[in-house]
C-alpha cells in the first residue's frame, strides 16, 4: 500500500489545463481549461453530443485525458492510483448500475444496503467492512436525503424519484471532497424531478466546503445553490465562470445555436425559445 492519497485543498479541486479526449481516431472534447475551487457548485450545460459526459469522465477521475493535464483534488491524473483518488469523489448518475440485477432480484438489496456500499465504492455489499459506525452513517445520510422511511425497502421496488435521491446519499458515504451529477433528473416526473433539486440545494447548504457539478442540458434542473456555470459546443468550453455571468440569454443562444430567452424565479432559471 502506498502512502494514502488525501485532497490537497491549498490550490483548486479540480483543474484541467489543454484536456483533450481522442477515441478511435476522433476527438470527443479537446483543448479544455477549466478551475473549479472547493465549495463551488457548478452547472455544466450544452446540447447533446456537446462532449459535456466525456469532460465529466476526466474531471471525476474515471479515464484519463488524451492530451493536456488534469488535476482532481490536488493530484495529477497519471501520477495517482485512481481508485484511491475515487475515494474521495461522488459520481452520480441515472444510467449507472449500482447493485447487480442478481443481487437485487435474489437478495432483495435494501436501500440502505445500497447506501452501504458506497463506503467500500463496490456494487455488491462487503459486510465484513461496514460496522456499527458505517450503519449508523447510512441511516442518517438516508434521513437527510428525504429517505428515513425507505431503509428497508428493496431499492428494486422503488420509485426512480426515491433511486435517484439513495444514488446522492450513496455518493455522500465516503464523505466526498466532490460529487458529480450526471444527468440526475434524467427520468423522473415533475415531482421528483423537484424534490431531488431540493435535495442537491439543501446538500449544498449543509456542507460549504463540499464541491458539487452537475451537468444537464435542461436549465429547469438546475439548483439555485449554483455559483458557477460551464457551456460546452462541440467538445470545448464556449464560456465558463460566475453563474451571473455565464447564464444569460446571448450565451445561451450561441451554445443552442438558436435565438433563447432566459428567466430567474426564485433563484431558479427558466429557458424559452424566441420566434423570429
Amino acid at each position: 500500500m502506498g502512502e494514502e492519497i488525501v485532497p490537497d485543498r491549498a490550490g483548486a479541486a479540480l483543474e484541467l489545463s489543454g484536456v483533450g479526449v481522442r477515441v478511435s481516431g476522433r476527438w470527443l472534447i479537446g483543448e479544455i481549461d477549466w478551475r473549479a475551487g472547493y465549495g463551488e457548485h457548478w452547472v455544466i450545460l450544452g446540447p447533446n453530443g456537446a462532449g459535456k459526459t466525456t469532460m465529466l469522465s476526466v474531471a471525476a477521475s474515471v479515464r484519463h485525458p488524451t492530451t493536456g493535464t488534469a488535476h482532481v483534488l490536488g493530484h495529477r491524473l497519471g501520477r495517482v492510483d485512481l481508485r484511491e483518488l475515487r475515494g474521495h469523489i461522488g459520481l452520480v448518475a441515472a444510467s449507472q448500475g449500482l447493485v447487480d440485477e442478481a443481487l437485487m432480484e435474489e437478495e432483495h438489496a435494501t436501500a440502505h444496503t445500497v447506501v452501504l456500499t458506497g463506503h467500500t465504492g463496490t456494487a455488491a455489499p462487503l459486510w465484513d467492512r461496514y460496522g456499527p459506525a458505517e450503519h449508523e452513517r447510512a441511516h442518517r445520510l438516508l434521513a437527510e436525503l428525504g429517505c428515513k422511511d425507505l431503509a428497508e425497502r428493496p431499492f428494486g421496488v422503488c420509485s426512480q424519484g426515491e433511486r435517484a435521491r439513495i444514488r446522492v446519499a450513496r455518493a455522500l458515504m465516503a464523505d466526498p471532497a466532490i460529487v458529480f451529477l450526471d444527468e440526475p433528473s434524467a427520468g423522473l416526473d415533475l415531482p421528483a424531478r423537484e424534490d431531488l433539486i431540493v435535495a442537491v440545494e439543501d446538500l449544498a447548504r449543509a456542507r460549504p466546503e463540499l464541491t458539487t457539478v452537475t451537468v444537464t442540458h435542461h436549465l429547469e434542473e438546475v439548483p439555485a445553490t449554483t455559483t458557477h456555470a460551464l457551456l460546452m459546443r462541440e467538445g470545448r468550453v464556449l464560456t465558463a465562470g460566475a453563474v451571473g455571468e455565464v447564464l444569460t440569454g446571448a450565451w445561451l443562444s450561441e451554445c443552442f445555436g438558436r435565438p433563447l430567452a432566459l428567466d430567474r424565479v426564485e433563484g431558479r432559471w427558466y429557458v424559452r425559445a424566441l420566434r423570429v
